[in-house]
């Protein structure tokens, strides 16, 4: 597969291929999602909204966490999503979990809903994210945390598939993009993983 390829798959996994990805994903991504899912400090009883789940691998993790969490997961690749509620059927026949296809800049979501936004890996791909950013915070109850977690520019700048599709962001650009789109109380969570990459989360709440 040439680099572009990989590229738009990482966007958007689909079909046989996309599977593939997915699970390979679920590799590479293992720290972020770890690191990410501590740092949501889940409680009982709330209401979370991931953007952008893949195959739902880690679903698992955040419904661990607490107890009467309810998860939802959103992804625009059918394939993931499809993917997701195969791997995750005895949640979602607990009503503790559901999956829809959405592009993250339209959620066919109500208003002030979740206590909980996160999302891992996918603001690369935000071609306009004052949509998404506003998305997000009509779903955000008031108060509610939204939290972003990706790999610095540093760091993706070396990997040859970022040239097809990705923006990449340092701290500082996160931080002025949520600045801008009504979001306070910013701060980062920065984590070193082995092999020499690393873990942003940025961290915010909805004004």
């Amino acid at each position: 597969m040439d680099v572009k390829a990989i590229a738009e798959q990482l966007r958007k996994p689909v079909g046989d291929l996309g599977k593939q990805v997915g699970a390979r994903m679920n590799e590479g991504s293992l720290y972020i999602n770890q690191y990410t899912i501590a740092a949501l400090q889940i409680k009982s009883h709330q209401n979370i909204l991931e953007i952008g789940m893949g195959n739902g691998f880690f679903v698992k993790d955040v419904l661990a966490a607490a107890p009467s969490v309810k998860y939802t997961g959103c992804d625009f690749s059918e394939t993931m999503v499809a993917e997701a509620r195969s791997m995750n059927m005895r949640f979602i026949q607990k009503r503790q979990a559901e999956f829809i296809v959405a592009a993250s800049d339209e959620l066919p979501l109500f208003d002030a809903l979740f206590d909980t936004v996160f999302t891992v890996n996918t603001l690369y791909f935000w071609h306009h994210p004052e949509k998404e950013l506003a998305e997000i915070r009509r779903v955000l109850k008031p108060g509610g945390k939204l939290f972003i977690a990706i790999r610095p520019a540093s760091v993706m700048q070396a990997l040859p598939f970022v040239q097809y599709g990705f923006r990449l962001y340092e701290k500082q650009d996160v931080e002025v993009l949520l600045k801008q789109n009504k979001f306070s109380g910013i701060h980062f969570i920065e984590k070193t993983e082995p092999h020499n990459m690393a873990t942003l989360i940025v961290c915010a709440a909805k004004i």
